[in-house]
């Protein structure tokens, strides 16, 4: 079995694909992609791999996928036996994916202002933080409502690909001039994710202490 990334290491995106490659214990081969300044992704020969011209693509035993959602969802469904990561039963299926698309939907807008901070990108930010901070408000009420019924996970009694797709661009908010002081329901599920056996960290997040 071969599985390649073609990566960027500061790509929250490709960082969640990353997380969940570490977290089923799989091997693979990392492709850096010169995504900054070089602009690699645009090339011709990388368009060829991809012709939208996006970070993070995944190989896996001749599959070629893009979309860090779908990515993380083919994982999940080859190789976790356990169907952890994304549960079958009807209570907790819908809901995760739910979640996933949420991750690939309103909360990249968290990675936007990420992109006009740390990297130049011309955007609106003032509209991308206020995009931003809707979609933590959602996932924190979320969230707060777990606590109460006693859960500390997006949905169910465990981590699914759910944490996996919505923490990356949660925690790396700093970098796009948001913070997490109004969410406290966040900064606890970022707490424990952090915690989790295999989870490992990158620039911008932290190991926890």
């Amino acid at each position: 079995m071969t599985i390649r990334l073609y990566d960027y290491s500061l790509s929250g995106s490709c960082y969640k694909v990353r997380l969940m490659l570490g977290f089923l214990g799989l091997d693979y081969d990392r492709v850096q992609i010169d995504f900054y300044p070089g602009r690699q992704h645009r090339s011709p020969e990388f368009m060829e791999i991809n012709p939208l011209g996006q970070l993070p693509v995944l190989e896996d035993d001749g599959l070629r996928l893009r979309d860090a959602q779908a990515i993380l969802c083919h994982l999940a469904n080859k190789h976790d036996d356990s169907g952890q990561w994304l549960p079958r039963d009807q209570a907790r299926f819908g809901p995760v994916m739910m979640w996933v698309m949420f991750a690939g939907g309103e909360l990249m807008a968290a990675s936007a202002a990420r992109l006009h901070d740390a990297l130049g990108y011309d955007l609106d930010i003032e509209a991308a933080r206020a995009k931003a901070r809707a979609a933590f408000r959602v996932l924190d009420d979320h969230l707060t409502g777990r606590e109460i019924d006693g859960g500390k996970w997006i949905v169910g009694d465990t981590p699914t690909i759910a944490d996996v797709a919505c923490f990356p661009y949660v925690a790396l908010a700093g970098d796009g001039g948001l913070g997490h002081e109004e969410y406290p329901a966040l900064r606890n599920w970022m707490r424990d994710f952090r915690r989790l056996p295999r989870f490992h960290a990158m620039s911008g997040i932290p190991e926890f202490v």
